[in-house]
Protein backbone atom coordinates (compact mmCIF):
# COMPACT_ATOMS: atom_id res chain seq x y z
CA UNK A 1 0.00 0.00 0.00
CA UNK A 2 1.49 3.72 -0.57
CA UNK A 3 1.32 6.37 1.78
CA UNK A 4 2.18 9.66 0.35
CA UNK A 5 4.10 10.35 3.31
CA UNK A 6 7.10 8.12 1.89
CA UNK A 7 8.47 10.52 -0.48
CA UNK A 8 9.34 12.91 2.72
CA UNK A 9 10.81 9.87 4.89
CA UNK A 10 12.78 9.07 1.25
CA UNK A 11 13.96 12.57 0.94
CA UNK A 12 15.32 12.51 4.92
CA UNK A 13 17.20 9.00 4.05
CA UNK A 14 18.97 10.67 0.98
CA UNK A 15 19.80 13.83 2.82
CA UNK A 16 23.46 14.20 4.07
CA UNK A 17 24.68 13.95 7.86
CA UNK A 18 24.92 17.36 7.82
CA UNK A 19 21.43 17.86 7.27
CA UNK A 20 19.71 14.89 8.66
CA UNK A 21 19.04 14.19 12.36
CA UNK A 22 17.36 11.42 14.09
CA UNK A 23 13.86 11.05 12.98
CA UNK A 24 10.64 10.56 15.24
CA UNK A 25 7.49 9.51 14.00
CA UNK A 26 4.46 10.31 15.48
CA UNK A 27 0.52 9.99 15.57
CA UNK A 28 -1.80 8.02 17.31
CA UNK A 29 -1.51 4.00 18.09
CA UNK A 30 -2.83 2.14 14.50
CA UNK A 31 -1.76 4.91 11.92
CA UNK A 32 0.84 3.04 10.49
CA UNK A 33 4.68 4.46 11.72
CA UNK A 34 6.14 0.84 12.11
CA UNK A 35 4.81 -0.73 8.72
CA UNK A 36 6.32 2.76 7.24
CA UNK A 37 10.18 2.30 8.98
CA UNK A 38 9.65 -1.33 7.90
CA UNK A 39 9.09 -0.16 3.95
CA UNK A 40 11.67 2.65 4.39
CA UNK A 41 14.34 0.17 5.69
CA UNK A 42 13.42 -2.64 3.32
CA UNK A 43 14.06 -0.85 0.19
CA UNK A 44 16.42 2.07 0.59
CA UNK A 45 18.94 0.64 2.55
CA UNK A 46 21.09 -2.83 2.65
CA UNK A 47 20.48 -3.81 6.06
CA UNK A 48 17.28 -3.12 8.60
CA UNK A 49 17.44 -3.00 12.32
CA UNK A 50 14.58 -3.29 14.11
CA UNK A 51 14.70 -2.89 18.20
CA UNK A 52 11.03 -2.83 19.75
CA UNK A 53 11.45 -2.29 23.31
CA UNK A 54 8.17 -3.20 24.27
CA UNK A 55 8.65 -6.50 23.20
CA UNK A 56 12.33 -7.21 23.13
CA UNK A 57 12.87 -6.58 27.18
CA UNK A 58 16.47 -7.68 27.83
CA UNK A 59 17.00 -4.02 25.67
CA UNK A 60 14.51 -2.17 27.75
CA UNK A 61 17.93 -0.87 30.19
CA UNK A 62 20.30 -0.46 27.33
CA UNK A 63 20.59 3.38 27.98
CA UNK A 64 20.80 3.25 31.33
CA UNK A 65 24.15 2.81 31.80
CA UNK A 66 25.58 5.66 29.58
CA UNK A 67 25.39 6.64 26.05
CA UNK A 68 28.49 5.17 24.75
CA UNK A 69 27.19 4.74 20.63
CA UNK A 70 29.64 2.14 20.64
CA UNK A 71 28.58 0.03 22.89
CA UNK A 72 25.12 0.93 22.65
CA UNK A 73 25.23 -0.54 18.69
CA UNK A 74 27.76 -3.33 19.54
CA UNK A 75 24.97 -4.70 21.95
CA UNK A 76 22.00 -4.30 19.60
CA UNK A 77 24.19 -6.06 16.74
CA UNK A 78 24.63 -9.02 19.31
CA UNK A 79 21.07 -9.40 19.93
CA UNK A 80 19.73 -9.41 16.67
CA UNK A 81 22.51 -10.30 14.31
CA UNK A 82 22.44 -7.92 11.77
CA UNK A 83 25.55 -5.45 11.71
CA UNK A 84 25.05 -1.74 11.74
CA UNK A 85 26.88 0.13 9.40
CA UNK A 86 26.44 4.08 8.71
CA UNK A 87 24.69 4.71 5.29
CA UNK A 88 24.25 1.29 4.77
CA UNK A 89 21.46 0.20 7.78
CA UNK A 90 18.34 1.79 8.97
CA UNK A 91 18.37 1.32 12.88
CA UNK A 92 14.45 1.42 13.77
CA UNK A 93 14.13 2.58 17.52
CA UNK A 94 9.73 1.51 17.97
CA UNK A 95 8.18 1.71 21.30
CA UNK A 96 11.05 4.29 22.28
CA UNK A 97 8.85 5.08 25.52
CA UNK A 98 9.15 1.82 26.71
CA UNK A 99 12.45 2.29 26.65
CA UNK A 100 14.41 4.50 30.11
CA UNK A 101 15.99 7.79 28.51
CA UNK A 102 15.50 6.27 25.23
CA UNK A 103 14.43 9.98 23.72
CA UNK A 104 17.23 11.20 25.17
CA UNK A 105 19.55 8.90 23.81
CA UNK A 106 18.75 10.17 20.49
CA UNK A 107 20.65 13.51 21.39
CA UNK A 108 23.80 11.55 21.85
CA UNK A 109 23.26 9.52 18.70
CA UNK A 110 23.03 13.02 16.80
CA UNK A 111 26.35 14.33 18.65
CA UNK A 112 28.56 11.23 17.98
CA UNK A 113 27.14 9.30 14.81
CA UNK A 114 24.89 11.99 13.17
CA UNK A 115 25.45 9.15 9.86
CA UNK A 116 23.33 6.91 11.20
CA UNK A 117 20.24 6.76 9.68
CA UNK A 118 17.66 6.25 13.02
CA UNK A 119 14.12 6.52 12.99
CA UNK A 120 11.84 6.24 16.16
CA UNK A 121 8.10 5.47 16.67
CA UNK A 122 6.29 4.94 19.57
CA UNK A 123 2.67 4.95 21.27
CA UNK A 124 1.64 7.97 23.18
CA UNK A 125 4.80 9.91 23.04
CA UNK A 126 3.36 12.93 23.52
CA UNK A 127 1.71 11.91 27.06
CA UNK A 128 4.23 9.69 28.78
CA UNK A 129 6.10 10.02 31.53
CA UNK A 130 9.39 10.20 30.82
CA UNK A 131 11.01 10.37 34.60
CA UNK A 132 12.18 13.70 33.90
CA UNK A 133 14.48 13.19 31.54
CA UNK A 134 15.48 16.15 28.91
CA UNK A 135 13.76 15.88 25.73
CA UNK A 136 16.08 16.18 22.65
CA UNK A 137 15.18 19.87 21.63
CA UNK A 138 16.92 20.66 18.39
CA UNK A 139 18.38 17.25 18.14
CA UNK A 140 15.62 15.41 16.12
CA UNK A 141 13.13 15.70 13.42
CA UNK A 142 9.24 15.01 13.54
CA UNK A 143 6.43 13.67 10.71
CA UNK A 144 3.39 13.13 11.61
CA UNK A 145 1.81 10.19 10.37
CA UNK A 146 -2.35 10.28 10.10
CA UNK A 147 -4.75 7.56 8.79
CA UNK A 148 -4.99 6.80 5.10
CA UNK A 149 -6.53 10.09 2.76
CA UNK A 150 -9.04 9.39 0.40
CA UNK A 151 -6.48 9.85 -2.22
CA UNK A 152 -4.66 7.11 -0.47
CA UNK A 153 -7.39 4.76 0.15
CA UNK A 154 -8.01 5.10 -3.59
CA UNK A 155 -4.41 3.74 -3.89
CA UNK A 156 -4.96 0.87 -2.20
CA UNK A 157 -8.17 -0.05 -3.52
CA UNK A 158 -6.14 -0.47 -6.71
CA UNK A 159 -8.15 3.25 -8.09
CA UNK A 160 -4.31 4.65 -8.31
CA UNK A 161 -5.52 6.32 -11.99
CA UNK A 162 -8.55 7.75 -10.33
CA UNK A 163 -6.00 9.13 -7.30
CA UNK A 164 -3.73 10.71 -10.00
CA UNK A 165 -6.70 12.07 -12.10
CA UNK A 166 -7.79 13.88 -8.99
CA UNK A 167 -4.06 15.39 -8.78
CA UNK A 168 -3.92 16.91 -12.10
CA UNK A 169 -6.85 18.97 -11.31
CA UNK A 170 -8.05 18.66 -14.99
CA UNK A 171 -11.97 19.14 -13.83
CA UNK A 172 -13.12 17.93 -16.98
CA UNK A 173 -12.08 14.70 -16.98
CA UNK A 174 -12.72 14.57 -13.33
CA UNK A 175 -16.60 15.02 -13.66
CA UNK A 176 -16.88 12.59 -16.05
CA UNK A 177 -16.39 10.23 -13.02
CA UNK A 178 -17.77 12.33 -10.80
CA UNK A 179 -20.87 9.61 -9.75
CA UNK A 180 -17.98 7.07 -8.97
CA UNK A 181 -15.67 9.54 -7.06
CA UNK A 182 -19.04 9.68 -5.01
CA UNK A 183 -19.48 6.62 -3.87
CA UNK A 184 -16.09 5.33 -3.36
CA UNK A 185 -16.26 8.56 -0.80
CA UNK A 186 -19.77 6.98 0.82
CA UNK A 187 -17.61 3.47 1.24
CA UNK A 188 -14.69 5.70 2.77
CA UNK A 189 -16.73 7.45 4.94
CA UNK A 190 -17.57 4.00 6.42
CA UNK A 191 -14.38 2.44 6.28
CA UNK A 192 -12.17 5.27 7.29
CA UNK A 193 -8.30 5.88 6.84
CA UNK A 194 -6.68 3.22 9.55
CA UNK A 195 -3.89 1.15 7.42
CA UNK A 196 -5.40 -2.32 9.48
CA UNK A 197 -9.00 -1.19 8.38
CA UNK A 198 -8.30 -0.59 5.33
CA UNK A 199 -5.80 -3.76 4.77
CA UNK A 200 -8.93 -6.09 5.69
CA UNK A 201 -11.49 -3.96 3.58
CA UNK A 202 -8.91 -4.81 0.35
CA UNK A 203 -8.78 -8.72 0.84
CA UNK A 204 -12.05 -9.32 2.04
CA UNK A 205 -14.46 -6.64 1.07
CA UNK A 206 -16.34 -7.64 3.92
CA UNK A 207 -18.40 -4.73 5.77
CA UNK A 208 -18.67 -6.78 8.74
CA UNK A 209 -15.12 -7.62 9.40
CA UNK A 210 -14.12 -3.91 8.36
CA UNK A 211 -16.52 -3.11 11.64
CA UNK A 212 -14.98 -5.84 13.62
CA UNK A 213 -11.52 -4.63 13.12
CA UNK A 214 -12.55 -1.06 13.66
CA UNK A 215 -14.26 -2.10 17.10
CA UNK A 216 -10.58 -3.83 18.09
CA UNK A 217 -9.37 -0.38 17.42
CA UNK A 218 -11.55 1.18 20.25
CA UNK A 219 -11.14 -1.31 22.49
CA UNK A 220 -7.38 -1.36 22.32
CA UNK A 221 -7.80 2.88 22.69
CA UNK A 222 -9.78 2.87 25.52
CA UNK A 223 -7.47 -0.24 27.08
CA UNK A 224 -4.77 2.57 27.07
CA UNK A 225 -7.03 4.98 29.09
CA UNK A 226 -6.64 2.67 31.80
CA UNK A 227 -2.85 2.25 31.64
CA UNK A 228 -1.27 5.31 30.60
CA UNK A 229 -2.66 8.79 31.82
CA UNK A 230 -3.34 9.48 35.62
CA UNK A 231 -5.99 7.61 37.60
CA UNK A 232 -7.83 10.55 38.55
CA UNK A 233 -9.00 11.38 34.81
CA UNK A 234 -9.09 7.78 33.49
CA UNK A 235 -13.49 8.21 34.32
CA UNK A 236 -13.32 11.87 32.85
CA UNK A 237 -11.61 10.48 29.59
CA UNK A 238 -13.99 7.50 28.66
CA UNK A 239 -16.72 10.32 29.46
CA UNK A 240 -15.13 12.79 27.01
CA UNK A 241 -14.36 10.20 24.51
CA UNK A 242 -17.48 8.58 24.37
CA UNK A 243 -19.42 12.10 24.10
CA UNK A 244 -18.02 12.93 20.94
CA UNK A 245 -20.37 11.46 18.15
CA UNK A 246 -23.29 13.03 20.15
CA UNK A 247 -21.40 15.89 20.06
CA UNK A 248 -20.74 16.17 16.40
CA UNK A 249 -24.07 14.89 15.52
CA UNK A 250 -25.91 18.50 16.94
CA UNK A 251 -26.64 21.04 14.79
CA UNK A 252 -24.09 23.70 16.80
CA UNK A 253 -21.77 21.13 17.07
CA UNK A 254 -19.63 23.73 19.88
CA UNK A 255 -18.35 21.13 22.85
CA UNK A 256 -20.73 21.33 25.63
CA UNK A 257 -19.66 20.39 29.18
CA UNK A 258 -22.98 19.80 30.15
CA UNK A 259 -23.58 16.73 28.08
CA UNK A 260 -21.34 14.99 30.07
CA UNK A 261 -23.70 15.40 33.11
CA UNK A 262 -25.40 18.29 34.11
CA UNK A 263 -22.91 19.91 36.74
CA UNK A 264 -20.36 19.50 34.23
CA UNK A 265 -17.64 22.40 34.37
CA UNK A 266 -14.68 23.23 31.93
CA UNK A 267 -11.80 22.85 34.88
CA UNK A 268 -13.15 19.32 35.61
CA UNK A 269 -12.55 18.04 32.32
CA UNK A 270 -9.68 20.19 30.34
CA UNK A 271 -6.73 17.82 31.49
CA UNK A 272 -8.81 15.01 29.77
CA UNK A 273 -9.54 16.64 26.30
CA UNK A 274 -5.47 18.06 26.54
CA UNK A 275 -4.53 14.58 27.36
CA UNK A 276 -6.66 12.65 24.11
CA UNK A 277 -5.48 15.61 21.96
CA UNK A 278 -1.56 15.10 22.82
CA UNK A 279 -1.88 11.32 22.13
CA UNK A 280 -3.38 11.87 18.75
CA UNK A 281 -6.40 10.18 19.41
CA UNK A 282 -8.59 13.59 19.18
CA UNK A 283 -8.18 16.90 17.20
CA UNK A 284 -9.22 20.41 18.78
CA UNK A 285 -10.63 23.10 17.00
CA UNK A 286 -11.10 26.00 18.49
CA UNK A 287 -13.32 29.35 17.62
CA UNK A 288 -11.79 32.49 15.92
CA UNK A 289 -14.27 35.21 16.33
CA UNK A 290 -12.15 37.34 13.83
CA UNK A 291 -11.15 36.85 10.33
CA UNK A 292 -8.04 38.45 9.66
CA UNK A 293 -4.62 37.56 10.73
CA UNK A 294 -2.91 36.48 12.87
CA UNK A 295 -6.19 34.05 13.48
CA UNK A 296 -4.43 32.78 16.93
CA UNK A 297 -5.09 36.84 18.19
CA UNK A 298 -9.14 36.00 17.97
CA UNK A 299 -8.55 32.43 19.19
CA UNK A 300 -11.20 31.94 21.88
CA UNK A 301 -10.14 28.47 23.43
CA UNK A 302 -13.03 28.22 25.51
CA UNK A 303 -15.12 27.43 22.77
CA UNK A 304 -13.97 24.28 20.32
CA UNK A 305 -15.35 21.44 18.64
CA UNK A 306 -13.61 18.21 18.88
CA UNK A 307 -13.07 15.55 16.30
CA UNK A 308 -11.82 12.16 16.23
CA UNK A 309 -8.78 10.89 14.40
CA UNK A 310 -10.32 8.80 12.20
CA UNK A 311 -13.72 9.00 10.24
CA UNK A 312 -14.53 5.32 10.43
CA UNK A 313 -13.98 5.14 13.95
CA UNK A 314 -16.29 7.84 14.02
CA UNK A 315 -18.99 5.75 12.33
CA UNK A 316 -18.58 3.17 14.16
CA UNK A 317 -18.83 4.36 17.61
CA UNK A 318 -22.05 6.17 16.54
CA UNK A 319 -23.29 2.51 15.51
CA UNK A 320 -23.88 3.23 11.39
CA UNK A 321 -24.06 0.42 9.40
CA UNK A 322 -23.03 -0.02 6.00
CA UNK A 323 -25.77 0.53 4.18
CA UNK A 324 -27.09 3.54 6.26
CA UNK A 325 -23.72 5.36 5.53
CA UNK A 326 -23.59 4.20 1.69
CA UNK A 327 -27.11 4.16 0.82
CA UNK A 328 -28.02 6.89 3.16
CA UNK A 329 -31.46 6.47 4.79
CA UNK A 330 -33.10 8.85 7.56
CA UNK A 331 -30.65 7.42 10.25
CA UNK A 332 -27.75 8.84 8.13
CA UNK A 333 -29.23 12.23 7.35
CA UNK A 334 -28.70 12.97 11.57
CA UNK A 335 -24.91 12.10 11.01
CA UNK A 336 -24.10 13.28 7.52
CA UNK A 337 -23.02 16.48 8.85
CA UNK A 338 -20.83 15.37 11.62
CA UNK A 339 -18.96 13.04 9.14
CA UNK A 340 -18.87 15.72 6.46
CA UNK A 341 -16.98 17.62 8.47
CA UNK A 342 -14.47 14.97 10.15
CA UNK A 343 -13.70 13.91 6.46
CA UNK A 344 -12.58 17.41 5.96
CA UNK A 345 -10.81 18.22 9.14
CA UNK A 346 -8.80 15.17 8.77
CA UNK A 347 -7.87 16.24 4.91
CA UNK A 348 -6.79 19.35 6.07
CA UNK A 349 -4.57 17.17 8.85
CA UNK A 350 -2.68 15.28 6.79
CA UNK A 351 -2.19 18.18 4.51
CA UNK A 352 -0.11 19.47 7.56
CA UNK A 353 0.92 23.17 8.09
CA UNK A 354 -2.25 24.76 8.79
CA UNK A 355 -4.10 26.69 11.56
CA UNK A 356 -7.01 25.70 11.73
CA UNK A 357 -10.56 27.23 13.20
CA UNK A 358 -13.91 27.99 13.25
CA UNK A 359 -15.59 30.99 13.14
CA UNK A 360 -18.34 32.59 14.90
CA UNK A 361 -18.80 36.26 15.53
CA UNK A 362 -19.32 37.60 18.85
CA UNK A 363 -23.17 38.30 19.32
CA UNK A 364 -24.39 36.21 16.34
CA UNK A 365 -25.04 32.79 14.98
CA UNK A 366 -23.31 33.10 11.67
CA UNK A 367 -20.77 30.06 11.40
CA UNK A 368 -18.48 29.40 8.98
CA UNK A 369 -16.97 25.74 9.42
CA UNK A 370 -13.10 26.28 9.35
CA UNK A 371 -11.06 28.91 8.87
CA UNK A 372 -6.94 28.51 7.92
CA UNK A 373 -4.09 30.44 7.65
CA UNK A 374 -1.71 29.95 4.96
CA UNK A 375 0.53 31.78 2.85
CA UNK A 376 -0.17 34.92 4.80
CA UNK A 377 -4.05 34.48 3.83
CA UNK A 378 -7.00 33.51 5.69
CA UNK A 379 -9.25 31.04 3.63
CA UNK A 380 -12.56 30.32 4.92
CA UNK A 381 -14.15 26.85 4.23
CA UNK A 382 -17.66 25.98 4.47
CA UNK A 383 -18.70 22.34 4.27
CA UNK A 384 -21.73 20.67 2.61
CA UNK A 385 -23.07 16.81 3.31
CA UNK A 386 -24.79 16.78 0.39
CA UNK A 387 -25.95 19.07 -3.00
CA UNK A 388 -27.45 22.15 -1.06
CA UNK A 389 -24.74 25.06 -1.93
CA UNK A 390 -26.75 27.54 0.66
CA UNK A 391 -23.94 29.32 2.70
CA UNK A 392 -25.69 32.11 4.79
CA UNK A 393 -23.00 32.40 7.37
CA UNK A 394 -20.46 32.20 4.48
CA UNK A 395 -21.80 34.98 2.93
CA UNK A 396 -21.53 37.23 6.49
CA UNK A 397 -17.78 36.36 6.76
CA UNK A 398 -17.41 37.49 2.55
CA UNK A 399 -18.88 40.85 3.18
CA UNK A 400 -17.29 41.33 6.63
CA UNK A 401 -13.34 40.65 5.39
CA UNK A 402 -13.60 40.47 1.89
CA UNK A 403 -11.26 37.17 1.99
CA UNK A 404 -9.15 36.43 -1.37
CA UNK A 405 -10.22 33.06 -1.54
CA UNK A 406 -13.39 31.26 -0.55
CA UNK A 407 -14.05 27.90 -0.64
CA UNK A 408 -17.09 25.46 -0.38
CA UNK A 409 -16.58 21.97 -0.03
CA UNK A 410 -20.10 19.69 -1.04
CA UNK A 411 -20.65 16.61 -2.81
CA UNK A 412 -21.42 18.62 -6.23
CA UNK A 413 -19.53 19.33 -9.01
CA UNK A 414 -16.46 21.99 -9.47
CA UNK A 415 -17.10 25.14 -10.27
CA UNK A 416 -15.58 28.65 -10.01
CA UNK A 417 -17.86 31.30 -8.93
CA UNK A 418 -16.79 34.75 -9.16
CA UNK A 419 -17.05 35.06 -5.13
CA UNK A 420 -17.18 31.78 -4.36
CA UNK A 421 -15.41 28.24 -5.51
CA UNK A 422 -17.07 25.11 -5.07
CA UNK A 423 -15.46 22.15 -5.27
CA UNK A 424 -16.28 18.20 -4.62
CA UNK A 425 -15.77 16.36 -1.71
CA UNK A 426 -13.63 13.68 -2.79
CA UNK A 427 -11.14 16.59 -4.32
CA UNK A 428 -10.29 17.94 -1.07
CA UNK A 429 -6.51 17.14 -1.70
CA UNK A 430 -6.50 20.23 -4.41
CA UNK A 431 -7.02 22.63 -1.98
CA UNK A 432 -3.29 23.42 -2.24
CA UNK A 433 -3.56 23.86 -5.74
CA UNK A 434 -6.79 25.96 -5.80
CA UNK A 435 -4.70 28.37 -3.39
CA UNK A 436 -1.61 28.87 -5.85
Amino acid sequence: MKRRVMSTLVDWCRRDAQHRKPLILEGARQTGKTWLARELGHTEFQNFVEVNFETDDDLQGLFELNFDIERILLTIQQAKGIPIVAGKTLLFFDEIQSARRGLLALKYFYDKMPELHIIAAGSLLGVIDHKNDSFPVGKVEFVSIFPFTFEEFLMADDKEGMAQMLQTGDWLSISVFHERFIGWLREYYYIGGMPEVVKTYIETKDYSQVRKIQNQLLKAYKDDFSKHPPKEIVKRMLMVWNSIPAQLSKENKKYVYTALKQSARARDFETSIQWLCDAGMTYKVCRCFGGEIPLAGFEDPDAFKLYLLDIGLLGAMSGLDARTMIQGNDFFMQYKGALTEQFVLQELQSLGGYQIYYWSPENSVAEVDFLIQTMGLVVPIEVKAERNLRAKSLSVFTKRYQPRYVLRFSMSKYEKGNNITDIPLYAMSLIQKELQ
